[in-house]
């Protein structure tokens, strides 16, 4: 259980960002947003015909509106486009991003993808200047579980694989999705302490790897890495 409530004025707020065509009402996201005071979605348009440079403005937005701490729970190609915001904003570690739940990122530069997917190619490489998980199944038909690994070694994520359960959307039946609420906890505890104290990059990282292995652990077949 995180340690803020959805009304502590240290609280980070959420900040969903989805894929390819939205999230429909049967998504996690969806349903976070309906459920969770603190969560609400970057309307980021153009969800069918996503242009990479508007994405990336329209979350910029969304990000200095919050005038708060904000944890970004993202997507499929939202992790790109989370990916790209943190390439291009410049932030110092951990503000006004303080951490990211990123789900199964699309792999952009697989040959073959789709010209919606490939605006956002090449992949950013450069670490997040925020702690951060991915979550990626191992049949996930979007990216390859390795490929995966690969984006969160390159960001800096911590790694947690999710077993086999396609493209951990609506149609994998996860619903509600309780494990990423308890690693989205992770993250929303990495973020900042009791204060409001943003955590130093590696003292982050540090608090993340613990917390991250005991929600995997309780949750998921395999070990992260």
């Amino acid at each position: 259980m995180t340690i803020f409530n959805p009304h502590d004025e240290h609280s980070p707020i959420i900040l969903t960002v989805p894929g390819l065509g939205g999230s429909g009402p049967s998504h996690w996201q969806t349903l976070w947003e309906q459920s969770r005071p603190d969560t609400s979605r970057v309307e980021l348009g153009m969800w069918d015909t996503p242009h990479r440079n508007a994405w990336v403005t329209k979350l910029d937005q969304a990000i200095r509106q919050a005038q708060a701490p904000v944890v970004l729970a993202a997507h499929s190609l939202g992790c790109l486009a989370v990916a790209w915001w943190a390439e291009l904003a410049g932030q110092p570690f951990g503000y006004p991003v303080a951490g990211a739940l990123l789900v199964a990122p699309a792999d952009v530069d697989r040959p073959g993808v789709r010209p919606e997917l490939g605006a956002f190619r090449p992949a950013p490489a450069s670490p997040l200047p925020f702690p951060s998980i991915v979550v990626a199944s191992s049949d996930d038909p979007w990216v390859a579980a390795d490929r995966a690994r690969g984006m969160a070694r390159s960001w800096g994520s911590f790694f947690v694989d999710a077993g086999p359960q396609g493209h951990l959307n609506a149609a994998s039946g996860i619903g509600w999705w309780h494990e990423g609420q308890q690693l989205l906890d992770r993250v929303l505890d990495t973020a900042s302490d009791r204060s409001g104290r943003i955590r130093s990059a590696a003292d982050a990282r540090s608090v993340l790897a613990i917390n991250a292995t005991d929600a995997a652990q309780s949750h998921y077949l395999g070990n992260p890495a």
